[in-house]
């Protein structure tokens, strides 16, 4: 629906007086195709045995789906009667087809909506988790024509992941199979699954990356599994030799793994692994890597070993921008612009005020020698010929500064400035400003340092 951003206006004169230009721009209120949407949804069965009517039907779902890309919120309300609709096409065994093409309207809502969200509303019930494994066991990795389906179910067993169940339940007695051969534990069957997709050149790489670090951060799993799949990422990412697709792909696998691993466990389970970890991706070089998402993945996950050394406190000394206490906002006007008059000096002088608690406590906290190498290994991020990778390094570094004592983050400010010299090219300039950004935005830019950082930026 198009609307006029300006409403109320009068004719075009009165506009022109007002030096002010009227703008056209798309804006959708409403899911309004949803009739269209059950029609072709209901139209799965039949379609899935014709390939022209697959394909018809499929390029439709696409363009409406597309409609929303800006206003992926709008389709809320109305993805658990989707769901509703098109799981049992999925858990159908009779046809494979008709499964592969629901999965094709399940990735194109999950591309829209983006997975987050949308993978939270799909079934997480014990009784689903075999039955899931089992549909991916039974898919080809190397089939182009349906990796939808390996991504969606790749997803769809991460959450599975996360419910608090013993998996050695599934395993019973472990009988022989059909075959007469072992069955294996429900625990390798994953981690199987998991390693096949991690060294794939297609989407469901960064699927078995996420099942990756919602499964062996299982509290039953890390136990058995942990030390094992850590040892196996880090002899395949220094074995591998940069330059073919096959390898950067198993590079990337291993990387965002590792990556979501350290960013959703808990702290003392990859403290032991952080410094071998660290090294491994030292070693490899990854910062030179022709490939972008190599280099980005690196900057991701040295800064996630770099918030494992570090204790997670939030830094005393950061800049508050005055009080945000209701109770301050209600009390009498007088009083309240009093506190008012100079919040910047106020502000300013709470940031600055000594806390003797607080000081003490980082002086017991011992920065370990890795994070130097950690902080250079963003900084020289911050000059990288791609913006992505900028942007991480910038992220990295404004996380890991607020985690540090207020001598050693005066450090890594003077640094970024550094980036700001006349001799640095506009790669790092842009990757300087916005690291300052990013500190700025967490309350880590001191006021004592705005002076040095604002006549790096203007000159």
């Amino acid at each position: 629906r198009m609307t006029r951003s300006e409403t109320g206006r009068g004719g075009k004169e009165e506009q022109e007086e007002d030096g002010e230009l009227e703008a056209l721009s798309c804006v959708l209120y409403a899911f309004s195709d949803v009739e269209e949407v059950r029609r072709l949804l209901a139209a799965l069965p039949g379609a899935a045995s014709q390939p022209g009517d697959n394909e018809k039907i499929t390029e439709r779902f696409f363009l409406i789906m597309s409609k929303y890309q800006e206003q992926p919120h709008l389709l809320d309300p109305h993805l658990e009667w989707m769901l509703d609709l098109m799981l049992p096409m999925v858990r159908s065994e009779d046809s494979p087809d008709l499964m592969h093409i629901t999965c094709k309207f399940l990735y194109i809502i999950s591309k829209v909506r983006t997975y987050k969200p949308f993978i939270r509303l799909f079934p997480h019930e014990v009784a689903d988790f075999e039955p899931v494994l089992a549909l991916l066991e039974a898919q080809d990795p190397v089939d182009r024509e349906t990796w939808q389906t390996r991504y969606i179910l790749l997803l769809w067993l991460s959450m599975l992941s996360l419910i608090p169940f013993d998996l050695t339940r599934f395993d019973g007695a472990l009988p022989g199979g059909a075959s007469g051969t072992e069955r294996k534990p429900v625990m390798e069957r994953v981690l199987d699954v998991a390693k096949t997709y991690l060294v794939v050149t297609d989407l469901p790489r960064n699927a078995a990356a996420t099942l990756v670090a919602k499964f062996v951060t299982r509290p039953d799993v890390k136990q058995k599994h942990l030390p094992h799949f850590m040892d196996w990422s880090l002899s395949a990412l220094s074995s591998m030799e940069m330059g073919t697709l096959e390898q950067e792909a198993r590079a990337d696998g291993m990387l965002r793994s590792l990556a979501q691993m350290f960013k959703h466990g808990k702290r003392d389970d990859f403290l032991p692994h952080a410094s071998v970890v660290l090294q491994c991706v030292v070693k490899c070089r990854l910062l030179e890597a022709s490939n972008t998402n190599l280099r980005k993945l690196s900057i991701k996950l040295v800064q996630r070993i770099g918030l494992t050394f570090l204790k997670p406190k939030l830094a005393a000394w950061r800049y508050q921008r005055g009080s945000r206490s209701l109770l301050d906002n209600l009390q009498a006007p007088g009083q309240q612009q009093q506190q008012q008059q100079s919040p910047l000096i106020v502000s300013s002088q709470a940031s600055a005020a000594p806390r003797a608690n607080d000081d003490d406590d980082d002086e017991d906290d011992d920065i370990p020698e890795e994070m130097e190498g950690i902080i250079e290994h963003l900084l020289f991020g911050l000059k990288d010929k791609d913006t992505v990778v900028r942007w991480s390094a910038a992220k990295g570094i404004g996380r890991v500064t607020g985690r540090l004592q207020k001598d050693l983050a005066d450090d890594v400010v003077a640094s970024i400035l550094e980036c700001l010299s006349v001799g640095e090219t506009n790669k790092a300039w842009h990757g300087g400003c916005l690291a300052l950004a990013e500190l700025g935005r967490r309350g880590l830019l001191l006021p004592s340092r705005l002076p040095d950082a604002i006549a790096e930026i203007i000159q």
